[in-house]
């Protein structure tokens, strides 16, 4: 006898407001004070109406506020007592990273980190793109329509969870800024400085050090952690960017993890999936007066 299986509650589709005495959203409190991480606000009126055009106000609560919340809550209780508990989400991804047994700690700081960057660029209504950004966007993808397409045929094609990234890689001075769309998956980071994470081995799952059975010693964490195996030598200051690492500033990303987006669009068709609909609609509701407050387009001068 096969059992009946999980039913989630249906939501309505994005912009309609959701029954107020929906039990879902009343079943995961995450209420807390202490330490610096909170769950902010937003300047839009998200949590009454969703976000307009994208996500429900039941999406919005599941997304934002719970997810978040969790998140949050998980980190605040991993970091409680140590010497992460009053650094900001970005500089615990950037020296947990390095960390090799931390990596519950860096997953919990980048996922928070990436879902608010996501959330904190979206409008409840259109925004029309700012002159410059557009210039240095064409300059990049030939044009704004095909920087859209590329976003979201990337996001469609993604094999699972995780961050659709348009980033800005800067070029020598007096050049032009160049931007592409790269992807991280489940919590990856797109810093440069987090790249560090890079192993064949994820901790804390692993129980034994592959090379010759001795178990996680210091010794095997730190070297495996400096990249391709090398151990830093007595003295030597380890770099910055790991080998092969990118730097590059994030300045826009497409959340694709499914509880963001499978509540109002569904899992949908073979032709037309949820995950391609939901992208879709997210192109429509992006802040880009935020997105180039996020570029540097000062310091690298547009070429018309």
């Amino acid at each position: 006898m096969f059992r009946s299986r999980l039913r989630i509650p249906r939501a309505p589709r994005s912009g309609l407001a959701a029954p107020s005495s929906s039990s879902f959203l009343q079943s995961l409190p995450f209420t807390f004070s202490r330490g610096v991480h909170h769950l902010p606000s937003f300047e839009h009126p998200f949590n009454e109406h969703g976000v307009p055009g994208l996500l429900s106000t039941t999406g919005f609560h599941v997304a934002w506020t719970q997810y978040q919340s969790l998140m949050l809550q998980n980190l605040e209780t991993a970091t409680a007592g140590t010497e992460w508990e009053n650094k900001d989400l970005k500089q615990i991804i950037l020296n947990s990273a390095r960390q090799p047994e931390s990596a519950v700690l860096f997953n919990y700081a980048s996922m928070a980190h990436n879902n608010h960057f996501f959330f904190r660029q979206l409008a409840n209504k259109p925004v029309e793109m700012p002159e410059n950004l557009q210039v240095a966007l064409t300059q990049s993808f030939g044009s704004i329509e095909t920087l859209r397409n590329e976003m979201i045929l990337t996001a469609r094609a993604m094999f699972g969870p995780g961050f659709v990234w348009l980033v800005q890689v800067p070029n020598p001075p007096g050049r032009t800024s160049t931007f592409k769309v790269l992807t991280t998956y489940h919590a990856g980071s797109p810093y440069s400085g987090a790249h560090w994470r890079r192993q064949s081995v994820e901790l804390p799952t692993a129980t034994k050090d592959p090379g010759d059975g001795t178990g996680l010693g210091r010794e095997w964490v730190q070297k495996s952690a400096y990249g391709a195996g090398k151990k830093a030598q007595e003295g030597e200051k380890r770099p910055e960017v790991p080998p092969g690492g990118t730097d590059v500033t994030p300045i826009l990303c497409l959340n694709t993890w499914e509880h963001v987006w499978i509540m109002d669009y569904g899992i949908g068709t073979l032709k037309e999936g949820g995950l391609k609909q939901y992208a879709r609609a997210w192109w429509d509701v992006i802040d880009w007066v935020k997105v180039k407050d996020a570029a540097n387009l000062t310091r690298h001068p547009m070429r018309v």
